[in-house]
């Protein structure tokens, strides 16, 4: 027999942007410990909103199934003494087991023969263990700050104010984080408030709906969410600017949504753009609005929590909410205008950018030496990246910034160019944040891209030098973030400088006196892997070309590339084959002489000596010009040369001037193959 189980935990209201990962890892935690509990059922539903978290478990089983335990028991040999008399171990388990020892079994193993019997085990109702399953689940739920209520010591994401549980159409009577469960759930804050009874887990979304004004399945409310928003935007001729980066947390703040546009003054529209939106965003989760020529309107779009009889009072608070919040910007936008960049300069000494790491001037002017350093390798022009990385921080200082951190260089390019900077200056200052997060686009002047490496890797020197590398879960500093979009920009954007001579650059220029030089390039090669390893490359393949030591990461990605191509060939196999083989005799002969082509006599190792040359001739410039992929190419010519010289010559040959000679012609052949990567560390099926 089975029935559908309802649990809901009802809350105060849940933090939004942790709602969906808070619901996903209830079910998941349910769905596990029914598992680990043998409770059999169908799918699990999830649902939330800012008051609730809920599954429904369908088809779940009334109770575990019955089942037969074996019990294993102490070794015959130790049971019964030479006449077959048992002993007392042979007693002592009869004993255990409720029976006498000649109804004991026996079985036996690779490892001898044991006493065994086995014992009928009757499964155990749900409602006997669902609440511990629950209670479980919900304390194992990822949650870095737990509050108290009242005078329990039950912790949780927010204090519980009731539990429905239901399995079928019946409570089942128990406590979870100690609150007695029932069937009464709670409605609408404002338009159903009080208890909800619900009759079973079947009617349960129904009920919500109904009854109490709330749409409990997340997928549901978000489709009313953006609908309503893009129609109201729809309404005004506009459209919703960049809707996806809140979607989802407006979703997680209402149970009833319901969207409702709103004007603000004209006059604001003279900020920067991202002044603008980052108001209404960031501060009160509105969205913003622009017409078909992707000019901002004078208008935002809202999403209220409820359906109100007077939607114009609701607009008319929303839009005095805002008023003042532009007008706030508005008077930084002027007052920061007053000083330029320049001027507050000075000022950076006075800010402590890391205790151990000095000042934001401090950290601005090891920028300054990075990015040169990168332009002198790069063969680029220093001059816009330097004068970018004097000015990068300054805007720090702003009352803008402060208000709205997430503005960071964004205003600084904007008071650049208000300060009469090179436009090259301001755009370098925009883009040096970019890449902010994953998948963000990466700056596209040269000198934003000098300026960004050098930041993240004065960031990453600095900590890495304090000895605060990240640890588990744990990165304060987002050194990961930081690493990753080293690894895209130096990359994707083609900056083939010594990375390795860069990072000891970067760890030297640090106050704090610490060779961290090694552990650093590790944690950004690890990123690099990954970065790799997202386009498609084997680990084999990434290790192949880590053992050749390339020092520019775009090389080192071309390499990858290139040994992509080449498993795909059908030589590979057999390339990669000769190679171990010949790593693993070079490795045992030791250093190989020089190649004496007089001594060659054997017809096989003839002609893999004239396929060498011939290879190299073509490969070399190939090699030098950094077209891996055809040089690999270039080198299966060599699979059957090869493949005979292994069949025909034998290489360790009694005559010792004939072994040393082969000895140098298979360590110039994997010269030449490694002239890309160590083929011999590929895995080909």
């Amino acid at each position: 027999m089975s029935s559908d189980l309802l649990v809901e935990i009802g809350t105060e209201e849940l933090p939004p942007k942790a709602l969906r990962s808070l619901i996903d890892a209830f079910a998941t935690g349910v769905a596990e410990r029914l598992a680990e509990a043998r409770l059999e059922h169908g799918e699990i539903q999830a649902f939330a909103s800012p008051r609730r978290l809920a599954l429904i478990v369908e088809a779940l089983a009334d109770k575990q199934p019955d089942r037969k335990v074996s019990q294993k028991g102490p070794p015959t040999k130790i049971a019964f003494d030479d006449d077959g008399a048992p002993k007392p171990p042979a007693l002592a388990f009869a004993k255990k087991c409720g029976v006498d020892v000649g109804e004991l079994d026996r079985t036996t193993t690779d490892k001898g023969e044991w006493l065994s019997y086995e014992v009928f085990e009757a499964g155990q109702p749900t409602a006997e263990l669902i609440a511990d399953i629950l209670e479980q689940a919900l304390l194992a739920m990822p949650i870095p700050r737990r509050m108290r209520w009242g005078d329990s010591d039950i912790e949780f994401v927010r204090p519980v104010h009731w539990v429905v549980l239901l399995h079928g159409d019946e409570v089942v009577d128990a406590n979870v984080l100690g609150v007695k469960t029932g069937r009464d759930s709670d409605g609408h804050r404002f338009h159903a408030p009080g208890s909800l009874p619900i009759a079973s887990a079947d009617n349960y979304v129904e009920t919500l709906k109904d009854k109490g004004h709330v749409i409990a399945d997340m997928a549901a409310r978000r489709k009313l969410v953006v609908d309503g928003v893009n129609e109201e935007a729809a309404r005004a001729d506009g459209r919703i600017v960049d809707g996806e980066s809140l979607y989802d947390e407006v979703n997680a703040l209402v149970e009833w949504p319901v969207a409702i546009t709103g004007k603000f003054e004209e006059r604001f529209l003279e900020l920067p753009r991202e002044v603008v939106i980052s108001t209404l965003t960031g501060h009160q989760r509105y969205f913003p609005v622009e017409d078909s020529q992707g000019e901002l309107m004078p208008l935002f779009v809202t999403v209220a929590n409820l359906d109100s009889k007077d939607p114009a009072q609701v607009i008319d608070g929303n839009e005095r909410v805002i008023r003042p919040r532009l007008a706030d910007a508005a008077f930084f936008w002027d007052s920061d205008k007053s000083t330029t960049l320049e001027a507050r300069r000075d000022g950076l000494n006075a800010v402590v950018y890391q205790q151990g790491l000095g000042t934001l001037r401090e950290k601005a002017e090891r920028i300054q030496l990075l990015v040169e350093k990168l332009a002198e390798d790069a063969g680029i022009d220093a001059g816009h990246a330097g004068r970018a990385a004097e000015l990068c921080k300054c805007d720090l200082l702003t009352g803008m910034v402060g208000e709205f951190p997430d503005l960071q260089g964004i205003m600084g390019a904007y008071y650049a160019d208000v300060d009469g900077e090179d436009e090259a200056v301001a755009v370098a200052i925009r883009e040096h944040y970019q890449p902010r997060f994953a998948g963000d686009a990466l700056p596209t002047s040269r000198a934003g891209q000098l300026l960004a490496v050098a930041d993240r890797l004065d960031t990453l020197a600095g900590v890495f030098a304090l000895g605060k590398k990240p640890s588990g879960n744990r990165d304060p500093f987002g050194l990961r973030r930081a690493a990753l979009g080293v690894v895209r920009i130096l990359i994707e954007c083609e900056l083939d400088v010594d990375f390795d001579a860069l990072l000891s650059a970067a760890i030297d220029a640090q106050p704090v006196r610490n060779d961290a030089t090694a552990g650093l390039r590790e944690f950004v090669y690890e990123r690099l892997k990954s970065y790799c390893a997202d386009h498609g490359a084997t680990p084999e393949a990434f290790d192949a070309v880590a053992a050749v030591a390339p020092t520019s990461l775009p090389d080192f990605k071309r390499r990858i590339d290139a040994v992509g191509t080449f498993l795909s060939l059908p030589e590979a196999e057999s390339l990669a084959s000769a190679n171990k083989r010949i790593a693993n005799i070079l490795k045992k002969a030791g250093s190989a002489a020089e190649l004496d082509a007089g001594l060659l006599s054997e017809p096989a190792e003839v002609a893999l000596h004239e396929g060498v040359v011939a290879a190299t001739a073509d490969v070399e410039p190939k090699l030098e010009s950094g077209d891996y992929t055809e040089a690999l190419k270039g080198l299966a010519v060599l699979r059957a040369p090869v493949d005979t010289f292994f069949d025909d010559v034998m290489v360790m040959a009694e005559d010792k001037d004939t072994r040393n000679n082969r000895l140098a012609l298979l360590a110039g052949l994997r010269r030449l193959f490694s002239g890309v990567a160590d083929i011999s560390r590929l895995s080909i099926s």
